[in-house]
């Protein structure tokens, strides 16, 4: 077993998108363009209304996965296939928008706390254009115990602890934790070697692999079978998210993500056509 350590940190930078949606931008920023396999990474977290209000109106995507994980507050989705959803505290969907899919995130509430985090996963070039799809997993399915003593430990994706997450049949086989740990609590996470491995964490300062990691800030670490992660000074939330790189090239132009230009000006045209 080789642990992983901290390659380097990256903080949120603060930005905005859909119709205004204030966020703190990770993996997506100058400092961190991409991750193979990851494209970008946003939390948001907000209790004022005018922070998230205007929502993310009808847009389309090519190319890649949304995964939208909620915390707080409650969206609801909608899509050019007639696929309605309803994101809620706790839950996830992880949208597959393929060869192409508009869809629309808009808020449910116009007061109180409205929290979580959008992930995009990029597909490997053979799949890129294959039919849309949606695993949409309500907060009892996804499975959450105590894995060691402080230690809790929800499972969106991948194997830990005993636990098996709910979305199945992603290309870069991908590991998705959110683990809360209480002021003193270690866990030893294990993470497949050959996957690229990142923690963002969200709540209190962890200590990950021996480096001291703050509130909003990634930590990308190096190649490994396991890693550490401890709470030394209090209480501590983050998360665990690995996948397999793909090692393709990258042409990228807004929501769409493709592997050539050429295959980017199709997507511009495609959409402008209504192909989507």
């Amino acid at each position: 077993m080789t642990e992983r350590s901290v390659v380097r940190l990256v903080a949120a930078v603060a930005a905005s998108d859909g119709a205004g949606v204030r966020l703190k931008r990770v993996i997506g920023s100058p400092a961190m363009p991409h991750c193979d396999p990851f494209l970008l990474l946003d939390s948001f977290r907000s209790d004022r209304a005018d922070d998230y209000i205007a929502g993310f109106p009808p847009h389309p995507h090519r190319g890649f996965e949304t995964v939208t994980y909620m915390l707080a507050g409650a969206m609801r989705h909608q899509d050019s296939t007639g696929r309605t959803g309803h994101l809620r505290a706790g839950s996830v969907q992880w949208m597959t928008a393929g060869r192409g899919i508009i869809h629309s995130e808009m808020p449910e509430q116009t007061d109180g706390l409205m929290a979580g985090f959008q992930l995009w996963v990029n597909l490997p070039a053979a799949d890129k254009m294959q039919e849309p799809r949606y695993q949409d997993i309500p907060p009892e399915a996804i499975p959450e115990a105590e894995v060691a003593p402080g230690v809790r430990l929800r499972v969106v994706a991948g194997e830990a602890g005993g636990l098996t997450g709910p979305v199945s049949g992603i290309a870069v086989a991908p590991l998705y934790l959110d683990v809360a740990l209480a002021a003193g609590a270690r866990w030893q996470a294990a993470v497949r070697a050959t996957h690229t491995a990142l923690s963002y964490v969200f709540e209190g300062t962890a200590d990950i692999a021996g480096t001291a990691v703050p509130a909003e800030t990634l930590a990308e670490l190096t190649a490994g079978d396991t890693v550490m992660l401890a709470a030394p000074a209090g209480a501590v939330r983050l998360l665990l998210i690995a996948g397999r790189p793909l090692g393709e090239p990258i042409a990228r132009y807004g929501p769409f993500v493709m592997n050539t230009q050429d295959e980017i000006l199709d997507s511009i045209r495609d959409y402008q056509a209504g192909r989507f």
